[in-house]
Protein backbone atom coordinates (compact mmCIF):
# COMPACT_ATOMS: atom_id res chain seq x y z
CA UNK A 1 0.00 0.00 0.00
CA UNK A 2 2.95 2.32 0.63
CA UNK A 3 3.98 1.84 -2.98
CA UNK A 4 0.88 3.65 -4.25
CA UNK A 5 1.88 7.11 -2.92
CA UNK A 6 5.37 6.57 -4.31
CA UNK A 7 4.02 5.75 -7.75
CA UNK A 8 1.66 8.72 -7.50
CA UNK A 9 4.53 11.04 -6.59
CA UNK A 10 6.60 9.73 -9.49
CA UNK A 11 3.76 10.27 -11.94
CA UNK A 12 3.17 13.77 -10.56
CA UNK A 13 6.88 14.63 -10.87
CA UNK A 14 6.97 13.33 -14.44
CA UNK A 15 3.88 15.38 -15.37
CA UNK A 16 5.39 18.54 -13.90
CA UNK A 17 8.67 17.91 -15.78
CA UNK A 18 6.87 17.40 -19.12
CA UNK A 19 4.85 20.54 -18.57
CA UNK A 20 7.96 22.57 -17.77
CA UNK A 21 9.82 21.25 -20.81
CA UNK A 22 6.81 21.88 -23.04
CA UNK A 23 6.69 25.50 -21.89
CA UNK A 24 10.41 25.92 -22.53
CA UNK A 25 10.05 24.64 -26.08
CA UNK A 26 7.30 27.12 -26.82
CA UNK A 27 9.34 29.95 -25.37
CA UNK A 28 12.43 29.10 -27.42
CA UNK A 29 10.74 28.29 -30.72
CA UNK A 30 12.56 30.17 -33.51
CA UNK A 31 10.52 32.31 -35.85
CA UNK A 32 11.48 33.12 -39.45
CA UNK A 33 13.30 36.43 -39.76
CA UNK A 34 11.03 39.24 -40.80
CA UNK A 35 11.43 40.66 -44.31
CA UNK A 36 13.37 43.91 -44.58
CA UNK A 37 11.31 47.03 -44.64
CA UNK A 38 10.58 47.99 -48.23
CA UNK A 39 10.31 51.61 -49.39
CA UNK A 40 6.82 52.81 -50.02
CA UNK A 41 5.53 52.03 -53.49
CA UNK A 42 3.69 55.32 -53.72
CA UNK A 43 6.06 58.12 -52.70
CA UNK A 44 4.69 61.54 -52.07
CA UNK A 45 3.94 63.29 -55.36
CA UNK A 46 6.44 65.84 -56.58
CA UNK A 47 5.28 69.40 -57.14
CA UNK A 48 4.11 69.97 -60.71
CA UNK A 49 6.50 71.51 -63.22
CA UNK A 50 6.04 75.16 -64.06
CA UNK A 51 5.36 74.25 -67.67
CA UNK A 52 2.91 71.45 -68.32
CA UNK A 53 2.27 69.99 -71.73
CA UNK A 54 -0.48 67.50 -72.35
CA UNK A 55 -0.44 65.48 -75.52
CA UNK A 56 1.51 66.45 -78.59
CA UNK A 57 2.62 70.06 -78.93
CA UNK A 58 1.12 71.17 -82.24
CA UNK A 59 1.48 74.94 -82.14
CA UNK A 60 3.94 77.32 -80.51
CA UNK A 61 2.17 79.13 -77.66
CA UNK A 62 2.50 82.91 -77.52
CA UNK A 63 4.52 82.75 -74.30
CA UNK A 64 7.09 80.54 -75.98
CA UNK A 65 7.32 82.63 -79.16
CA UNK A 66 7.84 85.82 -77.15
CA UNK A 67 10.32 84.36 -74.67
CA UNK A 68 13.73 85.99 -74.91
CA UNK A 69 16.50 83.51 -75.62
CA UNK A 70 20.03 84.37 -74.61
CA UNK A 71 22.36 84.02 -77.57
CA UNK A 72 25.56 82.02 -77.23
CA UNK A 73 27.60 83.85 -79.83
CA UNK A 74 25.50 86.87 -80.75
CA UNK A 75 22.72 88.88 -79.13
CA UNK A 76 19.46 87.67 -77.64
CA UNK A 77 16.50 86.76 -79.82
CA UNK A 78 12.91 85.48 -79.77
CA UNK A 79 11.27 82.88 -81.96
CA UNK A 80 8.71 85.59 -82.78
CA UNK A 81 11.51 87.49 -84.54
CA UNK A 82 11.24 84.95 -87.35
CA UNK A 83 7.48 85.04 -87.93
CA UNK A 84 6.61 84.19 -91.51
CA UNK A 85 9.61 81.88 -91.86
CA UNK A 86 10.01 78.15 -91.51
CA UNK A 87 11.96 77.59 -88.29
CA UNK A 88 14.24 74.62 -87.71
CA UNK A 89 15.10 74.06 -84.04
CA UNK A 90 17.83 71.61 -83.11
CA UNK A 91 18.20 70.68 -79.42
CA UNK A 92 21.75 69.58 -78.65
CA UNK A 93 24.41 69.34 -75.93
CA UNK A 94 28.19 69.56 -75.95
CA UNK A 95 28.51 66.12 -74.29
CA UNK A 96 26.22 64.43 -76.83
CA UNK A 97 28.09 62.22 -79.31
CA UNK A 98 25.20 61.93 -81.81
CA UNK A 99 24.82 65.72 -81.71
CA UNK A 100 28.46 66.09 -82.75
CA UNK A 101 27.95 63.71 -85.69
CA UNK A 102 24.69 65.37 -86.70
CA UNK A 103 26.00 68.94 -87.01
CA UNK A 104 27.95 68.45 -90.30
CA UNK A 105 24.91 66.86 -91.97
CA UNK A 106 22.65 69.69 -90.81
CA UNK A 107 25.18 72.31 -91.87
CA UNK A 108 24.95 71.07 -95.46
CA UNK A 109 21.19 71.50 -95.33
CA UNK A 110 21.48 74.99 -93.80
CA UNK A 111 23.81 76.09 -96.59
CA UNK A 112 21.46 74.62 -99.20
CA UNK A 113 18.62 76.89 -97.97
CA UNK A 114 20.75 80.04 -97.67
CA UNK A 115 18.75 83.10 -98.76
CA UNK A 116 15.40 81.31 -98.38
CA UNK A 117 12.69 81.87 -95.79
CA UNK A 118 14.14 79.37 -93.35
CA UNK A 119 15.73 80.11 -89.96
CA UNK A 120 18.02 77.54 -88.35
CA UNK A 121 18.27 77.68 -84.54
CA UNK A 122 20.36 75.47 -82.28
CA UNK A 123 19.47 75.43 -78.57
CA UNK A 124 21.23 73.79 -75.64
CA UNK A 125 19.70 73.32 -72.21
CA UNK A 126 23.10 72.97 -70.56
CA UNK A 127 23.91 75.01 -67.49
CA UNK A 128 25.56 78.28 -68.49
CA UNK A 129 28.22 77.67 -65.85
CA UNK A 130 29.69 75.24 -68.38
CA UNK A 131 29.94 77.87 -71.09
CA UNK A 132 33.62 77.08 -71.72
CA UNK A 133 32.78 73.49 -72.56
CA UNK A 134 29.96 74.62 -74.86
CA UNK A 135 32.20 77.11 -76.69
CA UNK A 136 34.85 74.45 -77.13
CA UNK A 137 32.29 72.11 -78.69
CA UNK A 138 31.08 74.84 -81.07
CA UNK A 139 34.63 75.61 -82.16
CA UNK A 140 35.24 71.96 -82.95
CA UNK A 141 32.03 71.35 -84.92
CA UNK A 142 31.67 74.75 -86.66
CA UNK A 143 27.92 75.02 -86.00
CA UNK A 144 26.48 77.79 -88.20
CA UNK A 145 22.96 77.84 -86.74
CA UNK A 146 21.75 80.78 -84.68
CA UNK A 147 22.69 79.50 -81.23
CA UNK A 148 21.10 80.08 -77.84
CA UNK A 149 20.63 78.84 -74.29
CA UNK A 150 17.29 77.16 -73.64
CA UNK A 151 16.18 77.63 -70.05
CA UNK A 152 14.51 74.72 -68.29
CA UNK A 153 10.92 75.71 -69.10
CA UNK A 154 11.67 76.41 -72.75
CA UNK A 155 13.55 73.14 -73.18
CA UNK A 156 10.81 71.15 -71.40
CA UNK A 157 8.11 72.68 -73.58
CA UNK A 158 9.97 72.10 -76.83
CA UNK A 159 10.96 68.54 -75.92
CA UNK A 160 7.30 67.77 -75.16
CA UNK A 161 7.95 64.67 -73.07
CA UNK A 162 10.82 63.33 -75.14
CA UNK A 163 13.78 62.88 -72.84
CA UNK A 164 16.67 62.27 -75.23
CA UNK A 165 18.71 64.40 -77.59
CA UNK A 166 19.38 65.44 -80.27
CA UNK A 167 15.89 66.55 -81.21
CA UNK A 168 14.73 68.37 -84.31
CA UNK A 169 11.57 70.47 -84.59
CA UNK A 170 10.20 71.95 -87.81
CA UNK A 171 7.76 74.88 -87.52
CA UNK A 172 5.97 76.22 -90.57
CA UNK A 173 5.50 79.90 -91.35
CA UNK A 174 2.20 79.98 -89.43
CA UNK A 175 3.68 78.61 -86.21
CA UNK A 176 2.47 75.01 -86.57
CA UNK A 177 4.85 72.24 -85.54
CA UNK A 178 4.84 70.01 -88.61
CA UNK A 179 7.69 67.64 -87.67
CA UNK A 180 9.41 66.61 -84.44
CA UNK A 181 11.84 63.75 -84.18
CA UNK A 182 14.46 62.45 -81.78
CA UNK A 183 17.89 61.01 -82.47
CA UNK A 184 20.44 60.97 -85.24
CA UNK A 185 20.58 58.51 -88.14
CA UNK A 186 23.92 58.36 -89.93
CA UNK A 187 23.57 59.14 -93.61
CA UNK A 188 19.83 59.80 -93.33
CA UNK A 189 19.26 62.72 -90.94
CA UNK A 190 20.36 65.40 -93.39
CA UNK A 191 18.04 64.21 -96.14
CA UNK A 192 15.20 63.84 -93.68
CA UNK A 193 15.68 67.46 -92.61
CA UNK A 194 15.77 68.66 -96.22
CA UNK A 195 12.50 66.89 -97.05
CA UNK A 196 10.82 68.22 -93.91
CA UNK A 197 11.82 71.82 -94.73
CA UNK A 198 10.58 71.50 -98.32
CA UNK A 199 7.31 70.12 -97.01
CA UNK A 200 6.96 73.05 -94.60
CA UNK A 201 7.65 75.43 -97.46
CA UNK A 202 4.81 73.79 -99.42
CA UNK A 203 7.02 72.27 -102.07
Amino acid sequence: MKSIPVIFLLLLSWALYVTAQSGRRVATTRTAPSAPIQPTLTPEPQPPATTVTTGELMFLPESLREREIKGIKNGNFRLADFSGKVIVINLWASWCGPCRREVPDYEKVRKFFTGQEVEFIGLTAEDQRFADQVHKFLTEVNFGFRLGWADRDLARTLMNGRGSIPQTIIIDNEGHIVNHWTGYSSGASGERLRRAINNALGR
